[in-house]
């Protein structure tokens, strides 16, 4: 969603207006729905970094609106989970959705380098 280079998986940066990517990604959805014992649950990004969590929020939403566009497409897959947010952004992920949020270094601390 955030359209970084270091980041995996589907590049929808500019959400729903990206009409290239959206047409992509509905293909390789189709597909994805079609493969027996894969049972889609939701989404999942990572916002960039960035200074204050509130500018991760454009990422966390376009997933959102997504995501409400894949369920209104394709009613035979759940799409209840969200998974956005980390322990620098969880609220503002939260307040776009988010049903999954990862705080390992809230929890556990710093990883040792």
């Amino acid at each position: 969603m955030s359209g970084e280079a270091s980041k995996e998986g589907f590049d929808l940066a500019g959400g729903l207006a990206n009409r290239p990517a959206l047409d992509a990604l509905l293909a390789d959805v189709e597909r994805i729905l079609a493969l027996p014992g894969v049972e889609v649950r939701g989404m999942m990004t990572v916002a960039p970094i960035v200074d204050h969590a509130d500018e991760a929020r454009p990422v966390f939403a376009r997933l959102r609106e997504l995501r409400d566009e894949l369920a209104r497409r394709y009613p035979q897959a759940a799409w209840a989970e969200l998974s956005m947010g980390m322990t620098d952004d969880f609220v503002a992920a939260i307040a776009e959705g988010s049903t999954v949020v990862r705080v390992g270094r809230a929890i556990f601390g710093e990883r040792l380098p």
